[in-house]
């Protein structure tokens, strides 16, 4: 018989007695959480989609090694900045500390650091992206002479870049909260006159604003309710109620740009603010300016993300999903690029077609309620129909230039003319 050790007899008492001390390690559930970790089979297809290149903010990066050499321009920022108020230090951080439990509550994962360890994160994350704001906004009011994050434009833009990724994220209403408590005591009461948090975020943005179709007047309507700047974005990109309704789809197969051409749909730029409402009728295709720049990828990913941590809505997960099946060539970006839709900021119209591509995988899709399955049935009826299909056949055969369109008339006229003739003849007869 094998050497089989006999089971012991074990002691209940102290393995539930261990089991309950477990539950109190338990980090408790809050409808405040909002600020998460990437899912890992997302982050497996490009880990570099969700981890800072330069600066660390809040806890879920902090203390990484290729992040440290930040720290001292943290220190540095929140000096320059306790300079103009009057709060001291003491009161920032008792300030904080009185939230502590709020702001952890905003993580979907316990934070291990204790509480001075955190309290000390927080003031120089959150003052640091203060700071950064008030520098990029009115840095020439400041006085604050030599900055060499500023000096080094790659370094601010990377920083910028950083400060949208879903895991990099502090709550808004601490740097409001915080910005709001400095501005109370100042040393010159001009200095911050007029300026929130709301608008040194706009201007923090503005360039990334313009990129995605976002008015400054959203900021200011959406900041209240905001989580983090990320969430910001996403509240500003919500479509009109005018645009597309929600409905179930049937089939998720959709026509391309270029067999919409061939089915003679016309493409026009659309005069809708909202980038995610395209919309189709009377043959007529109408997309909003769709501009890709390098930047492009990281914050589509990181809002498709918080999409589908947050459960809210999937209105981002849906526009990359449509665009990958309408764009899906080089030649589908040539056509929407002639007619001003794409403005295509990477290499070529190769990368912009990847891009969706590589974006939409791994996206959820709830067939019952997609934002698009109006437009697709709509497009797909189109395409269907052979009276829409001759007609564009006819056009972009027959009548694509001006000397085609003319050797067809003279052919018809000559027909005409023809029959005519023969007519007169049997009739002459």
């Amino acid at each position: 018989m094998d050497n089989i050790e006999e089971h012991k007899s074990i002691d209940i008492n102290k393995l539930a007695t261990s089991l309950i001390e477990e539950f109190k390690k338990l980090h408790p559930l809050s409808d405040e959480c909002c600020i998460y970790r990437a899912p890992q089979r997302r982050r497996q297809l490009n880990e570099g989609l969700y981890t800072p290149k330069v600066v660390s903010i809040g806890p879920l990066h902090h203390g990484r090694e290729e992040l440290k050499a930040m720290e001292e321009f943290k220190i540095r920022y929140l000096q320059d900045f306790l300079q103009r108020t009057k709060v001291s230090m003491e009161e920032f951080l008792t300030f904080i500390e009185d939230r502590e439990t709020r702001l952890r509550n905003c993580y979907a994962e316990t934070i291990k650091f204790g509480s001075d360890e955190f309290v000390k994160m927080i003031l120089l994350d959150s003052v640091f992206l203060i700071e950064f704001s008030l520098r990029k906004s009115i840095g020439d009011k400041l006085k604050i002479g030599f900055d060499r994050i500023f000096t080094k434009p790659w370094m601010a833009r990377t920083l910028a870049d950083d400060m949208f990724l879903l895991e990099n994220q502090l709550p808004l209403f601490i740097l409001a909260d915080l910005f709001d408590l400095a501005k109370r005591e100042m040393h010159s009461n001009q200095l911050y006159e007029g300026l929130s948090m709301s608008k040194l975020t706009f201007d923090l943005w503005e360039l990334m604003a313009e990129v995605l179709l976002i008015e400054d007047k959203l900021f200011e309507e959406h900041f209240p309710e905001a989580e983090h700047f990320l969430d910001l974005i996403r509240l500003c990109l919500q479509p009109s109620e005018l645009g597309n309704q929600n409905g179930k789809l049937k089939t998720l197969s959709v026509p391309t740009i270029t067999e919409l051409h061939q089915a003679g749909v016309k493409f026009k730029l659309g005069s809708s603010n909202h980038l995610f409402d395209i919309r189709f009728k009377n043959g007529i295709l109408e997309i909003p300016k769709c501009t890709i720049v390098d930047e492009t990828e990281v914050l589509i990913a990181n809002l498709q993300d918080l999409e589908l941590l947050n459960g809210r809505s999937k209105n981002i997960i849906h526009y990359v999903v449509i665009m990958n099946y309408l764009v899906n060539s080089p030649k589908d970006v040539e056509v929407l690029a002639h007619k001003g839709i794409i403005e295509n900021g990477l290499p070529d119209g190769e990368h912009v077609s990847t891009l969706f591509q590589k974006l939409q995988k791994e996206a959820d899709i709830d067939s019952d309620n997609f934002y698009y399955s109006g437009l697709i049935e709509d497009l797909k009826a189109y395409c269907k129909s052979p009276w829409h299909n001759w007609k564009a056949t006819l056009k972009q055969n027959y009548f694509n230039t001006p000397w085609a369109s003319i050797s067809v008339i003279a052919a018809v006229v000559l027909l005409i003319l023809t029959v005519i003739q023969t007519v007169f003849s049997i009739i002459n007869k």
